[in-house]
């Protein structure tokens, strides 16, 4: 694991393993409480972390395994937080595949996609981009 502040956004460098969600959620808790971001965008912005990253701990690579860079850049003048989750894994846009139906009952529904969907409604923004063989997701939040 490292850490890089240098010129801008805060990074934070893992292996791309569940057992490291902790690690990344008080990453990006420290700098939203530092920035005075609401308990409940605080809870929410967590909530899509963990989403994410365990979709690439769990999907990213194959058995040889890999990292994943969270990228963190909060503003508390601005309230906004962006965060940015960078993998070298297949490439994957979770962004492409259409929103499961929620009015339909959970047994009647495709399996997949309810995570990002969740993901895609409670942040104020959800993009992804393949760039240089990497797959990088970045949510914004404003409070």
């Amino acid at each position: 694991m490292s850490v890089n502040e240098v010129n801008g956004p805060r990074e934070l460098r893992v292996r791309a393993e569940v057992d490291k969600l902790d690690t990344v959620l008080s990453f990006i808790d420290e700098e939203l409480e530092s920035a005075g971001c609401p308990l409940k965008v605080q809870m929410q912005i967590d909530v899509a972390a963990e989403e994410i990253f365990v979709n690439i701990a769990h999907y990213a690579y194959g058995p040889e395994g890999g990292d994943a860079i969270i990228g963190l850049s909060v503003n508390g003048e601005s309230s906004e937080a962006v965060i940015s989750f960078t993998d070298s894994g297949i490439e994957f846009d979770p962004l492409a595949k259409q929103d499961p139906d929620v009015t339909l009952a959970a047994e009647e529904r495709q399996i997949g996609g309810l995570g990002i969907y969740m993901v895609k409604k409670s942040m104020d923004q959800v993009t992804y981009k393949r760039d240089a063989g990497r797959n990088i997701l970045m949510i914004r939040k404003t409070w």
